[in-house]
């Protein structure tokens, strides 16, 4: 059975940093693209960022290339999402979740997290 974790988040000021982490747990992480998705109140799940399984390829959402990095220790069996630059539209509650090959789409990942709350203060 596969298990992911996450932690990292919390409340942060506007313009602040915070770094997520996903633990993954019952299948060769390694051979997995990994995603991060987040959905505020009242909205659809969005994607925020994908990492191919050896790390090679990430893809980002427009809003926030260049703030967000989304990266991987496959050691560790863990993957990260560095967050800079915050802004109080990115609170949301963060999912990371795995899937066969990296994408958008919320189906194409059949395991997912319990999810992190990030909140970013004005």
């Amino acid at each position: 059975q596969v298990q992911l974790v996450e932690s990292g988040g919390g409340l942060v000021q506007a313009g602040g940093s915070l770094r997520l982490s996903c633990a993954a747990s019952g299948r060769t992480f390694g051979s997995y693209a990994m995603g991060w998705f987040r959905q505020a109140p009242g909205k659809v799940r969005e994607f925020v960022a994908a990492i191919s399984w050896g790390g090679g390829s990430t893809d980002y959402a427009d809003s926030v290339k260049g703030r967000f990095t989304i990266s991987r220790d496959n050691a560790r069996n863990t993957a990260y999402l560095q967050m800079n630059s915050l802004k109080p539209e990115d609170t949301a509650v963060y999912y990371c979740a795995q899937a066969q090959g990296p994408g958008v789409a919320v189906r194409l990942y059949n395991y997912w997290g319990q999810g992190t709350q990030v909140t970013v203060s004005s």
